[in-house]
């Protein structure tokens, strides 16, 4: 069918205007610009007065008219005043008193610092931006044999597309046809290609490297795991963290402190002091100046975003600044067994064999049998045996007795595969000095075959630990994080992982409600607890947590029910992703330290009067760019 496709004329597209690309850019520029025209009044205020004056006023308007708009808008909306609106009455109080240029360098500083910042969230936005980019905005749809190009937005579900090589995936859907190399970087990180043939997966955003398909749509655009992805990050990146909304919460009473403390500042040393009217005007708009609390104000939000930024492009999706935080203080770590430390797959570890009979033998007549039953352990011990004999036998007279095992001849000798009491429980515990005892000590499953003469054999089962497991935690025990393992197996399987693992502390037999019991009780002894699971299962738990890991694999599922989502199932991520946040933690002290130190200084040298405009303008506002710089280093690898 892929033959028989004839394409369509293709429509041309129309760049983007000049003004939508430097768009971005106008609060900066608008800066510049008025730092432009602030050189000139000064050149001219020796000669040209009144014109300086001029031009210093449209510097105001043009570098101010940003900010001003924005602390005005803030001041109506939330009734409070803002640090934006200090500024603006600290640069009208300059030039009251004849410091135009003084103020203009005020305002340019503050439009430059604003702008900075402007360009800090943008550059934090840029993962979200890359990854919406990757979003087709056309596509290609098959009906009757025809090729039609379309808009991604026109589509509906049950719609076939064609994905040439090259091509981006336009949504979610179903391989129908063809097979290819899918690079699925973008939804989990994997730099690896994935191979994908008929009925596989496919996801919107995701690039076809090698053949043709045809891909029939399963869901709407609005609800792909690509943009579940993007609306995800964008919600955590407007969830404000903890320390985030305390310092908004104390912004509008400190300015209201320094409001007042500023009004008796006019007064007060005139009186007191014997200061002219003039200093003690100068003075008062000095401390309107460095008191205002902009560093301190920019010392949270671009470090949250650019961690959070930082964290998504390398597949760890934070749902909220309050989680990111709450991992750099984690105190212990509890994980699920099964498909998070485990591969989730029971795998064939030993094939034990009565002497008249050889390893090939054995597997052949028990995965004969095993091949016609669904268990999972069925599934895997013919896995198994086909890596070691080439072809099984058909059985006669099956029978699959549920919960025991499976009986039936093979050339004319019964055999059973299952349990000790399936087969002859006393001969079972007999086999070979009581093997089986030893080995379901070491947490393996064991199952028995037998045929006319006794026991064959033995087969053990066991869900290996998964390697990037040992990994993880080893990392996370090296960040000083207790680990802890609740799963629903038996002790003895429990302790075997847990030892084979690395585990500090495990749980065992534990129900989705014993997980929760035990998590409860972590919280009280650990205070900061956080829970790896699967996202389905380990719901309960993970919402417990104070933080909730999902490992997710592309699952949309896992999108919904944790705080922190692993794209791909990598635990080591987890490690880096407590090492992020423990960064970004520092960089905010950092930040909160050199905020109030310069404060501190600025305004005690302005009390001492060895403090000028100008330098206090440069001061309190190079503080500001100073700690949004020192945020932005969380957006590096």
């Amino acid at each position: 069918m892929l033959a028989e496709i004839k394409p369509v004329e293709q429509t041309v597209q129309i760049d983007t205007p000049f003004f939508e690309k430097i768009k971005p850019h106008l609060e900066l520029v608008a800066a510049l610009f008025s730092g432009l025209l602030i050189f000139i009044g000064w050149l001219l205020a020796a000669n040209w007065h009144t014109t300086s004056v001029a031009i210093f006023l449209v510097a105001y308007l043009i570098g101010g008219f940003s900010k001003a708009k924005e602390g005005i808008e803030k001041t109506f909306e939330n009734k409070e005043l803002n640090v934006e609106m200090l500024m603006i009455f600290a640069a009208i109080g300059s030039a009251i008193i004849g410091y135009w240029t003084e103020g203009a360098i005020l305002i340019f500083i503050f439009a430059l610092s604003g702008a900075l910042e402007t360009y800090t969230m943008n550059k934090s936005h840029k993962e979200i931006s890359a990854l919406m980019n990757l979003q087709p905005e056309e596509a290609l749809r098959v009906c009757n044999g025809i090729e039609e190009k379309v808009s991604v937005s026109d589509l509906v579900v049950g719609d076939i597309l064609l994905i040439k090589p090259g091509e981006r995936v336009p949504s979610d859907g179903t391989i129908i046809e063809g097979q290819t190399n899918i690079d699925e970087a973008a939804i989990t990180g994997e730099s690896m290609p994935v191979s994908k043939s008929l009925h596989d997966e496919v996801f919107a955003g995701t690039v076809n490297l090698r053949g043709s398909i045809l891909v029939e749509m399963t869901k709407p655009n609005s609800e792909t795991l690509f943009q579940k992805i993007i609306t995800l990050v964008q919600s955590a990146q407007s969830e404000k963290s903890p320390s985030q909304q305390f310092i908004e919460q104390f912004e509008g009473k400190y300015v209201k402190t320094v409001l007042l403390i500023v009004a008796l500042m006019m007064f007060v040393p005139h009186f007191a002091l014997g200061w002219s009217w003039t200093e003690t005007f100068y003075r008062a708009m000095i401390l309107l100046v460095v008191a205002s609390p902009c560093a301190l104000v920019a010392s949270i939000m671009p470090a949250t975003l650019s961690a959070i930024s930082n964290g998504a492009r390398h597949g760890i999706l934070f749902k909220g600044g309050v989680h990111l935080e709450n991992l750099g203080n984690l105190q212990a770590i509890a994980f699920d067994k099964t498909g998070t430390l485990t591969k989730g797959k029971p795998e064939v570890s030993d094939c034990i064999v009565r002497e008249d009979l050889t390893e090939e033998e054995l597997l052949l007549h028990i995965a004969s049998l095993e091949a016609y039953s669904n268990h999972p352990l069925a599934t895997a011990i013919v896995r198994f045996a086909k890596t070691k004999v080439t072809e099984l036998v058909k059985p006669e007279n099956m029978e699959d007795i549920a919960g025991h095992g499976v009986q039936a001849t093979i050339n004319g000798v019964q055999w059973k595969v299952g349990k000790a009491d399936f087969v002859n429980r006393i001969e079972a515990e007999q086999f070979q000095n009581g093997i089986a005892s030893t080995l379901q000590e070491q947490g393996k499953t064991v199952v028995f075959a037998r045929d006319e003469k006794g026991i064959a054999g033995v087969l053990t089962l066991k869900d290996s630990v998964r390697e990037e497991a040992l990994q993880a935690i080893q990392a996370l025990k090296n960040e000083g994080i207790h680990t802890v393992m609740l799963t629903g197996d038996s002790k003895k399987t429990a302790s075997s992982i847990a030892a084979e693992s690395g585990i500090d502390m495990y749980f065992a037999e534990c129900l989705p409600e014993t997980k929760v019991e035990e998590l409860k009780k972590l919280k009280e002894k650990y205070k900061i607890v956080a829970m790896v699971g699967d996202g389905i299962n380990d719901a309960p738990a993970l919402a417990t947590a104070n933080v909730g890991i999902a490992m997710g694999e592309g699952t949309d599922v896992a999108l919904e029910t944790a705080d922190v989502v692993l794209m791909k199932n990598d635990l080591p991520k987890i490690a880096e992703a407590v090492k992020l946040s423990k960064k970004m933690n520092t960089i905010i002290r950092q930040n909160v330290v050199i905020s109030i130190t310069v404060i501190m200084l600025l305004i005690a040298s302005n009390f001492l009067q060895f403090l000028a405009l100008p330098i206090g303008v440069l001061g309190h506002e190079g503080s500001t760019i100073l700690v949004i710089l020192n945020g932005l280093r969380l957006l590096r690898s």
